[in-house]
């Protein structure tokens, strides 16, 4: 249901000239009847000048007397003709002002890794027009030196749901043109539900990472291992024996 412009001015007129009930009100303006009853005792819009909506083409008179004689009859907006058709009017997408400047960086992401897309589906995609991308392009844009690819998606520029679809939708037409796709433009065909769904891959936990062959027991190459021969200390040292030492004092005179 449409709403009437200034609806909480319109609220206060109506509460102040009528006598409509707070749910009618409510209704017709798109606030909640408590709202209703906090203009009404005062408390809430506190010093919003009523708008009155039959001098501004919005309500009839004879509107207004046929809801306050019914009261579960809903005020109905003024049919105007000139408003016909504003609902349906489709523009590029808007973008805010903090993020304008990240469009040239979406737009050469998605010319880099989604080079299906058309101009129209990029345009879309980030609100921006024909001319900028096909600048992008031919990598004629004037800062396209400066221009690093980033995801639309991670810009806040669209949504993932949004980007899968337009993929999906480009790469359909392309294979019913009869155009193969290679496997890097497979890859690209899975949208994110499925990848959330996927299974993932097992890693070993960093607390623990570098200990994959540790074990607590010997191995059977360990068991298997030769026993090492003793050494004796005094080949090791190369001492020589008692007896000899005797026999040299023997010989001198």
């Amino acid at each position: 249901m449409n709403k009437p412009i200034m609806a909480k001015a319109t609220a206060v007129w109506l509460v102040d000239n009528t006598t409509l009930s707070f749910r009618q009100i409510g209704e017709f303006c798109g606030l909640h009847e408590l709202e209703v009853q906090g203009i009404a005792d005062g408390d809430v819009a506190v010093g919003v000048k009523g708008f009155d909506p039959i001098a501004n083409n919005q309500l009839t008179q004879e509107e207004i007397t046929k809801a306050e004689a019914d009261p579960i009859h809903n005020l109905k907006l003024k049919f105007n003709a000139a408003a016909v058709g504003e609902e349906k009017r489709r523009g590029p997408r808007y973008t805010p002002l903090s993020k304008r400047q990240d469009r040239p960086a979406s737009i050469l992401w998605l010319v880099k890794f989604h080079p299906e897309l058309s101009d129209g589906q990029i345009s879309k995609l980030v609100g921006t027009t024909k001319p900028t991308i096909q600048s992008i392009r031919e990598r004629t844009h004037w800062n396209i030196s400066n221009i690093q690819p980033i995801d639309p998606v991670a810009l806040g520029l669209c949504k993932q749901s949004e980007l899968d679809a337009a993929v999906q939708k480009a790469n359909a037409k392309k294979a019913k043109e009869g155009e193969v796709m290679s496997d890097e433009e497979r890859r690209k065909l899975v949208s994110t539900e499925q990848s959330l769904g996927m299974d993932p891959e097992p890693k070993m936990p960093s607390a623990i990472s570098g200990l994959e062959t540790f074990s607590l027991t010997d191995t059977e190459d360990e068991e298997e291992k030769p026993e090492e021969t003793l050494v004796d200390a005094d080949s090791l040292f190369n001492l020589p024996n008692a007896s000899d030492d005797e026999d040299e004092e023997d010989d001198q005179p």
